[in-house]
């Protein structure tokens, strides 16, 4: 697929979207910035706000095979990685998938299940496969968990630990939309313009396509030296226990280049990083009890840090 044909293909991906999930296209780029990059998302959002509706309008677009789980306190490992279960016919064991064996995974509130439940979910996330009773299965292309959580609820939850946040390219919020854009979604769901009538403008062998394409997308050393800067000042302020995780930095620059993608060049500007900085960084800082103290807001601290990081000439 040439060049043109990529980006008009991106294009279409958007506008199917956004033909549903309406009034959210920062949200969605984001989104589609993480798919190309081959990272997660986290959606921490009040209910009702569409963060269903946009893991399922996504895997609907991009013709890829779904799987959800709802997380409650009883769900177990094996609900998500599988298990192997022993075949009285042929006397032996046989593997049965669970639903992380699907492209896109929608892990809908993941604060509502026990912690060794939500750790099965690290291995999928950081390496691609999974282990079951000491067999390793790799997972399919593209792989992407988008996973739920409700802010707002604290009573029967269990909150992320670092490490599972850590495992999540972004942290988005999608908000309520303005009048207009909730007046035109009504009129689409009386009209029966549902995720439901959506049609595939893809393949997945066309994401994988597409995903290899941003890797291939320049990164000079200046904007390397760039990340560094900005996340090494994460690690000199004294506001948060600790800073930016190395894979934070990665996971940073590929943000970077998907996001010049989807801006139709081929190489890496300041701008991009600064596109993404928020939505990689912010979930990875945690404030210091002092700091919380004194009712410091960590997002307003980032976006000092972001714009006193000297940018590359």
């Amino acid at each position: 697929m040439v060049l043109e044909k990529k980006y008009e293909l991106v294009k279409r991906i958007r506008e199917s979207i956004n033909n549903v999930f309406v009034g959210k296209e920062d949200v969605v780029e984001l989104v589609l910035i993480c798919l190309l990059s081959g990272g997660h998302v986290l959606l921490e959002d009040v209910p009702g706000v569409g963060k269903t509706t946009l893991a399922k309008t996504l895997a609907k677009t991009i013709g890829c095979t779904m799987g959800r789980v709802q997380f409650t306190p009883d769900t177990m490992p094996s609900d998500i990685v599988g298990m192997s279960i022993y075949n009285m016919k042929t006397g032996e064991f046989e593997h049965r998938d669970g639903v992380i064996m699907n492209q896109i995974v929608l892990a809908d509130e993941i604060n509502r299940t026990s912690p060794k439940t939500q750790a099965s979910l690290l291995e999928a996330m950081a390496e691609g496969q999974v282990t079951v009773d000491g067999e390793i299965y790799p997972l399919p292309e593209p792989f992407m968990v988008i996973a739920t959580q409700n802010p707002v609820e604290f009573l029967g939850t269990y909150p992320l630990p670092e490490a599972q946040m850590d495992r999540f390219m972004m942290r988005l919020s999608i908000g309520y939309q303005e009048r207009n854009q909730e007046i035109r979604m009504a009129k689409q769901f009386l009209t029966g313009k549902t995720v439901e009538s959506l049609n595939s403008v893809c393949t997945c062998e066309e994401i994988k396509e597409l995903v290899q394409e941003v890797v291939q997308v320049e990164v000079k050393d200046p904007i390397i030296g760039y990340v560094e800067d900005m996340v090494e000042l994460t690690r000199q302020e004294k506001a948060f226990v600790y800073g930016v995780s190395p894979r934070g930095m990665l996971a940073l620059l590929r943000a970077a280049q998907a996001k010049a993608f989807l801006e139709q060049r081929n190489y890496v500007k300041p701008d991009d990083v600064k596109g993404v900085a928020k939505a990689v960084l912010l979930h990875r800082l945690i404030l210091t009890g002092e700091a919380r103290m004194r009712k410091t807001d960590a997002e307003a601290l980032l976006h000092s840090i972001i714009i006193k990081t000297k940018v590359p000439v």
